[in-house]
């Protein structure tokens, strides 16, 4: 069998998880293709050797012959790996080095039951959805897609956004705003939940819509069915607004339109037995803490 492991930077206290991590692979004979920026992190900055097989460096060099991606690291680097690997048939798995971890959700403490979890193949896939985004006027970003969300944001200056968003060509409402947010279901643990949005589970089939600080007050997070298209149209001072894609933004000019929709493919994530969504919504978000629950 053959893995990819993808990572970014990870500290020094990591290091034991690391041995342990890697020392599990080689010791079942398991090939490992590393993301070389990843070793020469490792090597140059941990000082810290590790088992491989062989590197890649991007997608255009990855081997879709590998069983499971290995993302070592927080949600930033899970995010980072989808960019990076864009392979859409081979399951990711998060390896919490990070703090939160909705997506990076195996813990050092239950590293190695994870592990023989994955490698006896009990787990169960789940596929999430994502977004594809269009842009009017001007090219596509190289990799327009995003797994948690897409938000439009105003630039620098303190004047808020004028957002207008149509549910299939049909007036939603028009969103006086520092920014909007459209989240899928697995963005909906991420900065839409921050601002006040509804979790959702992973295979609803939905997204969210929530907006930034609004200027009205009556105005909420609105969830709608994931087979429409989002058009959203900006407008306010200046020439451009910011429109990110999970870590990636960009400068747009106010003439841009954006389009919205589902992706024509999901990304293939593991559920473990012992971490169903519920219970990891408990233990991250700390339900229950309060004795009173």
């Amino acid at each position: 069998m053959k893995v990819a492991v993808f990572g970014t930077h990870v500290s020094e206290h990591f290091t034991p998880v690391l041995q342990e991590f890697f020392g599990f692979l080689k010791a079942h004979k398991i090939q490992v293709q590393l993301y070389k920026p990843f070793y020469d992190h490792l090597i140059k900055e941990i000082n810290t050797d590790v088992y491989y097989s062989s590197f890649f460096h991007s997608h255009a060099d990855f081997d879709s012959g590998n069983a499971f991606i290995f993302s070592v690291g927080g949600d930033g680097t899970f995010l980072q790996s989808v960019l990076h690997i864009r392979n859409f048939k081979v399951p990711v798995i998060g390896v919490n080095a990070g703090r939160l971890g909705f997506l990076a959700d195996i813990s050092e403490e239950h590293m190695r039951d994870a592990l023989i979890h994955i490698f006896n193949h009990n787990y169960k896939v789940v596929e999430r959805s994502m977004l594809e985004i269009e842009f009017s006027d001007r090219e596509n970003l190289d990799f327009n897609y995003a797994l948690n969300e897409t938000t439009v944001l105003k630039t620098d200056n303190s004047s808020m956004l004028n957002v207008m968003a149509f549910i299939d060509g049909e007036f939603l409402n028009n969103y006086w705003a520092d920014g909007l947010i459209v989240a899928t279901p697995t963005g909906s643990t991420a900065y839409s939940l921050s601002v006040g949005g509804p979790i959702l589970t992973p295979d609803s089939e939905n997204f969210i819509i929530t907006p930034l600080a609004p200027h009205n007050l009556t105005i909420r997070p609105i969830v709608v069915p994931d087979n429409c298209e989002i058009v959203l149209k900006v407008e306010g001072r200046g020439s451009n607004y910011l429109i990110s894609l999970d870590s990636r933004s960009e400068a747009v000019e106010f003439s841009t339109l954006i389009k919205i929709r589902k992706a024509s493919f999901k990304l293939k994530t593991l559920q473990l037995p012992e971490q169903p969504f519920f219970s990891t919504l408990r233990n991250k978000l700390m339900w229950g803490v309060d004795r009173r629950n």
